[in-house]
C-alpha cells in the first residue's frame, strides 16, 4: 500500500474513534508489528537509493501525525473516565454527618497519670515489674515469714507449689529495686500495677484491683518526709486546702506504721455518711521501711532508711468521683462512665 493511500485512511479512521479501546485498536492497526505504517518502513530497503529519503521522511511524517493524534485523545478520554469516577464517589457534604461515639480516657488510667504526675515532679521513677512472682519477692524478702495470714491459700493465688504466685501487691517491684540498688544507691519510686487476691466481688472488693506502692531509700529519712509526700499527693488529687493526718497501725514491712486519712472532702471534717462521720477518709498504709526489709534487699539498716506508703487506684478513684461500685471500672458498659467528661476525666 502506497503511503498517500495509508495516510487517507489514517484521516478516516481518525474520524471512527470514539472511546480509548477503539484508541488503543487504531493504533496496533497503524504500528503494531503489522502495521500499516510498520509495513512502510519495511518497504524502505526496496526502495531506489536516490528516493529512499524523501520515502522515510513522508513514512515518518504519518507516524508523527498519528502519535500526535494518539496522546491527544488518549488524554482527553483517561481524563473524561476520571472525572466520571470521581463524580460517582463524590461526597456530598453538606448532608449531615453520623453521630459518632469518641472513646475516653478510662478513670483508672487518668487517675494513675495523675499520681504519676506528682510524684515524678518531685523526681520519683515509675517501675514495673512482674505480675506472676516468686513468694521470695512477694513475702519473704517484705519480712512475711512462712506462717503468716498474708500466706494463706485462701487469700493469695498460687500458681505452683506454693512458691510462684500471682502478686497480692505491688510490694515485689520495691524489693527488686532495692536489690539492683545492691544497697548503694538512694531510691525514689513507685510501681502502680494489677494485683491479685482471693477476694469475692461485691461493691467494694475484687478479686483483681490496681495498687499504687511508693518507696523512698536515702539517708536520714523520717516520718516528718513521708508527712510531706502525703500532703503533697492529697492536695494536688483533692484539694490544696486539704487536712491529712497519720493513725498508728501496724504492717510487717514497715516501723512504725501508719493508716494516712485525709480530711473529709464533702463535709470538711464535720461529718457525713461518705466519712461515716467521722471527718476523715482513709486512704493508704505507710510507714518507714523495717530494717529487716532493707538487710533483706542489701541495704545497712545503720547506714540507710526509707519510707514506703501503698492505696488502692480505685479507692482513690471512687472516693474522688463518687464512684459507689468497684465494678464499675471492669464492666465496660459505656453507660457506667457518662457522667464523666470525655476530654479529661474529670466529673
Amino acid at each position: 500500500m502506497k503511503i498517500e493511500e495509508v495516510k487517507e485512511l489514517l484521516l478516516n479512521d481518525m474520524k471512527s474513534v470514539t472511546d480509548l479501546n477503539s484508541l488503543n485498536d487504531l493504533k496496533v492497526k497503524y504500528l503494531g508489528k503489522k502495521g500499516l505504517v510498520t509495513e512502510l518502513n519495511q518497504e524502505i530497503k526496496n526502495i531506489p537509493n536516490e528516493e529512499k529519503k524523501e520515502f522515510g521522511q513522508r513514512v515518518n511524517e504519518v507516524r508523527s501525525s498519528f502519535t500526535e493524534f494518539y496522546e491527544e485523545k488518549k488524554n482527553e478520554f483517561e481524563t473524561a473516565i476520571l472525572n466520571e469516577k470521581l463524580k460517582s464517589e463524590a461526597i456530598d457534604i453538606s448532608l449531615p454527618s453520623y453521630n459518632i461515639v469518641t472513646g475516653a480516657p478510662n478513670i483508672l488510667e487518668k487517675l494513675i497519670e495523675d499520681v504519676e504526675e506528682v510524684f515524678m515532679s518531685m523526681g520519683y521513677d515509675v517501675v514495673d515489674g512482674p505480675e506472676i512472682e516468686e513468694d521470695r519477692f512477694n513475702f519473704e524478702l517484705l519480712n512475711i515469714p512462712k506462717g503468716h495470714a498474708a500466706r494463706d491459700a485462701q487469700d493469695t493465688f498460687y500458681i505452683k507449689d506454693n512458691e510462684i504466685l500471682l502478686r497480692s501487691q505491688t510490694s515485689p517491684v520495691q524489693a527488686r529495686t532495692m536489690l539492683k540498688g545492691e544497697g548503694k544507691t538512694p531510691i525514689r519510686m513507685i510501681c502502680p500495677g494489677k494485683t491479685y487476691r482471693r477476694d469475692d466481688d461485691d461493691a467494694t472488693h475484687s478479686h483483681q484491683f490496681m495498687q499504687i506502692e511508693g518507696l523512698l531509700v536515702d539517708k536520714d529519712i523520717s516520718l516528718c518526709d513521708l508527712k510531706g509526700t502525703f500532703d503533697v499527693l492529697a492536695q494536688n488529687m483533692f484539694g490544696s486546702e486539704l487536712k491529712t493526718r497519720f493513725r498508728p497501725s501496724y504492717y510487717q514491712f514497715t516501723e512504725p506504721s501508719v493508716e494516712m486519712d485525709i480530711e473529709c472532702f464533702e463535709c470538711r471534717g464535720k461529718g457525713c455518711t461518705l466519712c461515716k462521720s467521722t471527718g476523715w477518709i482513709t486512704i493508704g498504709g505507710a510507714g518507714l521501711v523495717h530494717p529487716n526489709v532493707l538487710r533483706n534487699c542489701g541495704y545497712d539498716p545503720n547506714v540507710w532508711s526509707g519510707f514506703a506508703f501503698g492505696f488502692g487506684a480505685e479507692r482513690i478513684a471512687m472516693l474522688k468521683y463518687g464512684i459507689k461500685d468497684i465494678r464499675t471500672f471492669y464492666n465496660l458498659d459505656l453507660r457506667e462512665v457518662e457522667n464523666f467528661d470525655r476530654k479529661d476525666g474529670e466529673v
